[in-house]
């Protein structure tokens, strides 16, 4: 069968004139015929707190069901909280785990994380670089045995807004949680966030840290760490959120005969390829495209498994 291609329901909610419904969304991929769509888990979406009973939960997940998709994962809201700043996460693990009730009451197989606070927490904060990735390291270390009770893959989505935006630093963090006996932990390879961290090296503090083979030397230092893909274009810009500009395929600078062949000799377990069309204007209006692009990349390398 080869990837199955979903899309994160998030790019319906951030600068967007008007927010999509859920509904309107599964409806919407259906008829483009995507396998999926990975839940972003905030805004009007479905959350735990709209859909507070085992039975809202089946309910929806039949919806979605009944629509011909699958959730290829989830993306919570923990953005209120802190992570690497302060002493306890037990208000971040506390959110966490509601997240993985609702996630495996859906049926849904993974979970994203992220660092939560901006790469210049340490500076303002005063504290210790190493301090504040020991932190992240225990948290995570709880975060994934709660998962584990659940189910589910944690996929830590490294960006350059975010800390441990430095090649060796993504590496670091995956190799000390995995450590702790968590084997459920592993990098979200986004093709942007990979290009502007390991090519462009932004927003880094210190001293740049830049891979000369850019993205695709990150990924294959990643190897055996990927537990999850997002594809998207980059120009290489930031947005005005301070992340990644995820271009639409096409219009970036990505060369993506490079990079497939390499995601596909990764060693990545998921089945799921994720359109990431976050925070890009009117982001309906080129989803049937994305979607048209990624189904001729799967045609172009499906002898390789794609």
């Amino acid at each position: 069968m080869g990837k199955k291609i979903s899309i994160g329901s998030w790019a319906y909610v951030f600068n967007q004139k008007e927010e999509v419904s859920f509904h309107k969304i599964l409806h919407g991929l259906q008829d483009l015929k995507l396998d999926g769509v990975e839940l972003g888990s905030f805004g009007k979406h479905p959350t735990p707190k709209s859909h507070p009973t085992k039975a809202d939960r089946l309910r929806l997940k039949k919806e979605v069901e009944d629509h011909g998709l699958g959730f290829s994962g989830i993306a919570p809201d923990l953005w209120s909280f802190k992570l690497v700043s302060v002493e306890d996460p037990a208000p971040y693990l506390a959110a966490f785990l509601g997240y993985c009730v609702f996630a495996q009451d859906l049926g849904i197989k993974l979970i994203r994380v992220d660092a939560v606070e901006v790469p210049s927490v340490f500076e303002k904060n005063n504290i210790d670089p190493k301090l504040g990735f020991d932190r992240a390291v225990k948290a995570w270390n709880i975060a994934c045995k709660m998962a584990a009770d659940h189910g589910l893959q944690v996929s830590w989505e490294f960006e350059p807004g975010f800390a441990f935006n430095k090649p060796s630093e993504i590496v670091a963090m995956i190799d000390a949680v995995r450590a702790l006996g968590n084997n459920n932990f592993g990098a979200m390879y986004d093709t942007c966030h990979a290009h502007m961290c390991a090519a462009i090296g932004a927003l880094q503090p210190g001293t740049k840290e830049i891979l000369p083979g850019g993205g695709v030397e990150l990924l294959h230092n990643l190897k055996g760490r990927v537990n999850h893909v997002h594809l998207i274009d980059s120009d290489g810009s930031l947005n005005e959120h301070a992340t990644s500009t995820h271009n639409p395929f096409g219009t970036g600078h990505l060369n993506f005969d490079e990079y497939i062949p390499a995601l596909l000799a990764a060693g990545i377990p998921s089945d799921w390829w994720c359109i990431d069309l976050c925070f890009w204007p009117d982001a309906w209006d080129v989803t049937a495209d994305s979607m048209k692009y990624l189904g001729n990349i799967k045609k172009k390398y499906a002898a390789q498994g794609a």
